[in-house]
């Protein structure tokens, strides 16, 4: 897939303010500071699509950016940012709920994973919970570039060993680098795989 415009739609605060438009949308969602800007407009061939901060937390609404004019990339709130108030995170909590269980053409979730941590608790409970709603995902590792390949392969191993005990098949898994563009290709390419494996209806 060639990505030939990218523009910014809306934020939305609830579910009911999101596009009525049935155009297909593949959202990103991750911890906070997980790099989640970075890659999007890595994947976007964009500088500044989606603003990057070094403040956790930045992302507080549902942000809707039009591709190609076929599809939306939908960029959540970072979970788990512990500065946040906790009526601010219970919001964000039913807000991404409520997202990611009533909209019908979202096709898949990419949720990113810092790969220079060890599997985290809340990065855990977030894929289980994924999986308990049966709602499609695959994992993204970010910054790979920060660690040589045999580290990387550990993260990735550590990260098997939680999963198969409860799942019969292991979610889908790339590797990433927003400052390198490793793994770009792949995702992309992915994202116009399952477009033409849900045409509309």
């Amino acid at each position: 897939m060639n990505v030939t415009r990218s523009e910014f739609v809306t934020s939305s605060s609830e579910v009911s303010q999101c596009p009525p438009a049935r155009l297909p949308e593949f959202a990103f969602i991750g911890r906070s500071n997980v790099g989640k800007s970075s890659l999007i407009n890595m994947l976007m061939n964009r500088k500044d699509l989606a603003h990057t901060s070094t403040q956790p937390g930045k992302t507080q609404t549902i942000n809707h950016y039009k591709v190609n004019n076929a599809w939306f990339l939908v960029d959540l709130p970072g979970y788990g940012y512990a500065r946040a108030s906790r009526s601010a995170r219970q919001q964000w909590g039913e807000m991404i709920e409520g997202y990611l269980t009533q909209r019908t053409q979202l096709l898949i979730t990419f949720v990113l994973i810092d790969c220079r941590l060890e599997p985290q608790p809340i990065d855990l409970d977030f894929v289980h919970w994924m999986g308990e709603q049966q709602l499609p995902f695959a994992m993204v590792f970010t910054k790979v570039d920060k660690l040589k390949q045999t580290e990387f392969a550990r993260t990735r191993k550590l990260w098997e060993e939680e999963l198969k005990d409860d799942w019969e098949e292991l979610p889908l898994m790339f590797a990433t680098s927003a400052e390198k563009k490793t793994g770009r290709d792949k995702l992309v390419d992915y994202l116009e795989h399952v477009m033409k494996a849900h045409p509309p209806s």
